[in-house]
């Protein structure tokens, strides 16, 4: 059989993006005008910062993402890119369009799911829609018979994505379905975790990144839309901010990084 030339460019492109995420040495990032930088800075302590040329790459390959779901984002918006690459596990939120670039907002170290164990997915790759489809609830701080916060401490939002398919991480490894969210963690146990794979398929974030985007609605667009339509959310803080940027897209990619960049070292 022949090889799909479009296929092999594909592989390159994530070929180089690796090697540049994992072995560029740690050039000074240059300060990007995207909004809420300056905040973020402020409100999430032990964030990563990713060299500028890697930020770049992180834009193809996000763009490379949206393009094999037919998306392309015309307007200047929030996206919250995630890469599950073992060696990786960060969160960044870029702002930008399709047509005039990705600028870095902020970083920080995540956990993707760990397979191996038993009701563990592997995070699936794609673009995932933040929609009232699948309304957004807030943690009630319980501990399981681990004395585990699951979704971290009281009043934490749980932005949840739907059912989606997932590679199953124990048995025959076949497609199956998990529910995709992403939320805060135990601040005791599991945060100090983040920047390695440790999950059951969900996205952990730290506490301080899910207070972020919560306050400043970077994923609300479609919520402000159904403000806007006179409908009423209790799941919105009545001290978040409404922002003109805010986006919908979470971004699930795999650099395929083989070691741990400076860059992302867990805090």
């Amino acid at each position: 059989m022949g090889t799909n030339p479009s296929s092999c460019v594909a592989r390159c492109r994530r070929v180089v993006a690796a090697l540049l995420i994992a072995w560029l040495p740690a050039l000074a990032a240059v300060a990007a005008d995207a909004p809420l930088r300056s905040d973020f800075a402020v409100s999430v302590p032990r964030a990563l910062d990713p060299p500028e040329i890697v930020v770049a790459t992180y834009g193809v390959l996000l763009d490379d993402a949206l393009a094999k779901h037919d998306l392309v984002l015309l307007r200047e918006q929030f996206v919250l890119l995630v890469d599950r690459a073992p060696a990786v596990q960060a969160a960044l939120v870029l702002w930008g369009s399709s047509t005039t670039g990705w600028s870095l907002v902020g970083a920080a170290p995540v956990s993707t799911g760990l397979p191996g164990r038993f009701e563990h997915f592997t995070t699936p790759l794609g673009v995932f829609e933040h929609s009232l489809a699948n309304p957004d609830f807030r943690a009630e701080g319980t501990r399981n018979e681990f004395g585990i916060r699951g979704y971290g401490r009281r009043g934490m939002r749980v932005f949840d994505f739907g059912w989606v398919a997932a590679p199953k991480g124990w048995g025959d490894r076949a497609w199956s379905t998990m529910r995709l969210q992403v939320h805060a963690t135990d601040p005791d146990v599991l945060e100090p975790r983040l920047g390695t794979a440790q999950s059951k398929g969900c996205i952990r974030i730290p506490a301080a990144l899910n207070e972020f985007i919560d306050v400043n609605g970077v994923l609300d667009a479609d919520y402000d839309e159904a403000l806007d339509a006179g409908r009423t959310l209790w799941v919105l803080r009545p001290d978040r901010r409404r922002h003109a940027a805010a986006g919908r897209w979470l971004v699930v990619i795999d650099s395929e990084a083989l070691a741990r960049p400076a860059w992302a070292m867990p805090p």
